[in-house]
Order: structure tokens, then C-alpha cells, then sequence
């Protein structure tokens, strides 16, 4: 029986396809370990977001090398695609993001030819590649890849090209799915894919007519959306919103600039009046509902005055949590050939305010939790306490010892940054 360790790098999607991996090879008869082990075969399934993923990528193949050199190695995902050429002494099989579902039969062909693999595919990605999970091992709730690839090309992000043209899981297959994943006792299902909202542009459906489909499978009690572009919220996704609570109360609504110039710059495809007046629409429909967000600081061009522009931005939106990216060049992006960079040391001081801006928010959103009743589903138990989610995703602490997996009620006492403090109904 050979071995594997897996290391997974980037998106959810990653995590995703890596969790397939895994339990194809086990059902193949690998044993899976750690990747800190010393293992027959190591996997890298690689990131290419920013330049700092591609050295991330890069260290830990060479580590995996370095483990065992006997080991075959395969490197896999979004950096190999960009990278069709990239060699490493130890390096033995590269796949691009196609034919990862053909593991198996790659390393039975690798082991029987001893014979350096690279497997790439020239042009744009145009097929959904079928994967299919049935159980996330340690996760309370279980990902769903229903989409995949991105035609946006906003000028930072090298995506569109390493990941493919918009594409879609077939509506039965993913209702199949997320149908199994009940049965096997999840709770919560997390919709995501690279570009989740532009699901069916290349079938007869829509990401709405989707959303009805599963509000509807009995015994599923949460369904979360990873992301959501502002441009995808349209009338027919906020009707499902205001009509089911199966759909739970938070929302990731990526802004990436609070700025109209930096907006333009970037190419993506609002204004500031567009975003907020959509923000406005969906707290009619859900008052309460979190809304989490991107934001980039330090795109060439950001000014001290335009930085100013997305911190009042933000306050004035108020969202529930911002995750903070000081930019990152990208070579072969749009971005990474414009005048006017900010040095790194602007970059990161202003990605300090703007995560101190987040904490301040985020502990705002939280107290207006305190007292009310919430519904928890429990992740893990940490000494005395248990940890876990509500549907608008407030971290919880809860003194006792609750069952994985399992929704409790319970009421909000006080908040403890980063946790609501609660006690249990």
C-alpha cells in the first residue's frame, strides 16, 4: 500500500478538489498521511493569486522533495497552469486545473513508466471537470464546488487565465450532491466556486433558479454562499434571499476599493452608488444580516486621499468584517505594468488601518447580538468550552460540552473579542 500527504494551497475550490483527491486515492487503496510524514507520493495542489502564492507553491514542493527523494511528487492547480514550464529536480508529475479528477490513473501510469509526467492543457479551460464529495472528514460543513473559471479579468488578478472561461456543474449533479451530504449528517453546505454567481451561463439555468432547487432538500437546515459578486445579486437571488432562511443571514460581497477611480482602475464592474444602493436592497430583505467584503489597499495609483475615500467607504457600509490584501504585482496582469506604485511600507501601514477599522466594526456588529437568542452549530471543544458558528457567522464560545455537528440554541451574554460569549437555551 503506497501513501500519500496532500498540501492545499489557496481557494476553496482547492480544498474542495484536494478532499476528491483524497478519497478517490483512498478508495483506490492509498494510505493517506500527514504531508509532515514521509510519504510514497506527495501532492501540491498550488496557488497562483499573487506572486507571494507562487514562492509559497514553490517552497513547499521543494520541501516535499526534500522529505523523501525517492517520493514521486506531483505538483497540480493554478501555479502549474500558469507556469506550464516550471521544472524542479525531484519534480515528477505537473497537472494543470484539467484532469485533476484523473489522479488515479496518472500515478498507475507514472508508477508503471518511472517516466516524468506533464500533463498540461494550451488555451482557456472550457469543460467542467465532474467531481463529487459525499463526506468532508473533520469539517462540520461540507463545500460544494458548483462553478468554476471567471470572465471578469479585473486588471490585478490572473485568474480568468489559469482557471478558464465560466462554467457550471450540471443542476442535478449538484442537487444529487448536496442530497448525499445531508444524509451524511451535514448540516451546513458552503456553495462555492471561482466565480459562484455566474453559475448556469453555460447551461439552460440560473445561480437563482439553483438557489430554489436546494432551499428545498429536506433535512438541509444552512446553505451559505463562499462569494457573491454585487453585479450577480440580482432581483431574482434576492427574492430566494427574502423568501427562505435555509439561505443563512451573511453575505461575502467583495468591494475590493472603496474609491470610483481605484474601482475603474481595476476593472470591475460598479460604482461606489451601484454597490450601496445593492447593500441597501438586501438589508430591507435582512436587516440583520452580515455582510463581510474584500478590500485591496495599496493598487497603483491609491493616493492618500483615495485610500481615505475607502476607510469613510467602509464606515459608512458598515460592514460585518473586512479581510484586508495589500496588493500584490502579478506579473502578466494589467495591474502589474501601471505607473504610480505605492511602496510596501505605505501598503502596510494602510492595511493596519484598515484592519483596525475591521476589528472596530466587527465588535460593533457582534454587541448588537448580545442578549438575543442564536443558533449554534458546533465545530469544536476547546477544555471547557465549545466552538462554533451562527448563521450570520458570529463566533461563538459556549461553556459545555455540546456534540459536534449539532445546532444548540443560545443567548448571547456578552463579547469577548474575537467571540460572542453565549449560554445555552
Amino acid at each position: 500500500m503506497k501513501s500519500v500527504g496532500i498540501y492545499t494551497l489557496g481557494c476553496k475550490v482547492n480544498t474542495y478538489e484536494s478532499e476528491f483527491i483524497m478519497n478517490e486515492l483512498k478508495e483506490a487503496g492509498y494510505e493517506i498521511k500527514d504531508f509532515e510524514d514521509v510519504c510514497d507520493v506527495y501532492i501540491i495542489n498550488t496557488c497562483t493569486v499573487t506572486n507571494n502564492s507562487d514562492n509559497k507553491s514553490k517552497k513547499i514542493i521543494r520541501q516535499a522533495i526534500k522529505k523523501n527523494p525517492y517520493a514521486c511528487v506531483v505538483a497540480m492547480g493554478c501555479f502549474i497552469q500558469a507556469n506550464p514550464n516550471y521544472q524542479e529536480d525531484g519534480l515528477d508529475i505537473t497537472i494543470g486545473n484539467k484532469d485533476k479528477s484523473k489522479i488515479v490513473s496518472i500515478l498507475e501510469e507514472y508508477f508503471q513508466r518511472k517516466e516524468i509526467m506533464n500533463l498540461q492543457y494550451q488555451g482557456r479551460i472550457k469543460d467542467f471537470e465532474d467531481m463529487t464529495i459525499k463526506t468532508f472528514p473533520g469539517r462540520t460543513r461540507a463545500f460544494v464546488k458548483i462553478q468554476d473559471g471567471c470572465d471578469n479579468f479585473c486588471s490585478y488578478c490572473i485568474i480568468p487565465y489559469v482557471r478558464g472561461k465560466c462554467r457550471s456543474k450540471e443542476e442535478k449533479k449538484v442537487i444529487e450532491e448536496i442530497k448525499d451530504l445531508v444524509k451524511n449528517g451535514y448540516k451546513e453546505v458552503v456553495l462555492t466556486g471561482i466565480h459562484t454567481g455566474s453559475y448556469g451561463v453555460d447551461l439552460d439555468t440560473s445561480f437563482s433558479h439553483l438557489l430554489k432547487e436546494l432551499i428545498n432538500i429536506k433535512g438541509l437546515e444552512r446553505l451559505r454562499i463562499s462569494s457573491i459578486e454585487a453585479t450577480e445579486l440580482k432581483e431574482d437571488v434576492l427574492e430566494v434571499l427574502k423568501e427562505s432562511k435555509v439561505l443563512v443571514d451573511h453575505l461575502h460581497i467583495p468591494l475590493q476599493a472603496g474609491s470610483n477611480e481605484i474601482l475603474k482602475k481595476m476593472n470591475r464592474k460598479y460604482d461606489l452608488d451601484f454597490y450601496e444602493e445593492k447593500i441597501k436592497e438586501i438589508r430591507k430583505i435582512r436587516p440583520d444580516i452580515a455582510i463581510s467584503t474584500d478590500v485591496i489597499v495599496g493598487f497603483p495609483g491609491e493616493t492618500e486621499e483615495l485610500f481615505q475615500e475607502t476607510m469613510n467607504t467602509c464606515k459608512r457600509i458598515g460592514f460585518s468584517k473586512i479581510h484586508v490584501f495589500p496588493y500584490s504585482e502579478r506579473k502578466g496582469t494589467v495591474s502589474s505594468k501601471m505607473d504610480n506604485k505605492v511602496e510596501g511600507s505605505i501598503k502596510k501601514e494602510r492595511a493596519r488601518k484598515l484592519i483596525q477599522l475591521s476589528e472596530e466594526i466587527e465588535k460593533n456588529y457582534m454587541e448588537h447580538f448580545v442578549g438575543q437568542e442564536v443558533e449554534v452549530l458546533i465545530e469544536e471543544k476547546k477544555g471547557e468550552y465549545s466552538f462554533g458558528h451562527t448563521g450570520n457567522y458570529l463566533p461563538v464560545k459556549i461553556k459545555g460540552d455540546y456534540p459536534h455537528n449539532e445546532i444548540i440554541k443560545g443567548v448571547i451574554l456578552k463579547v469577548e473579542y474575537p467571540y460572542c460569549i453565549a449560554e445555552k437555551k
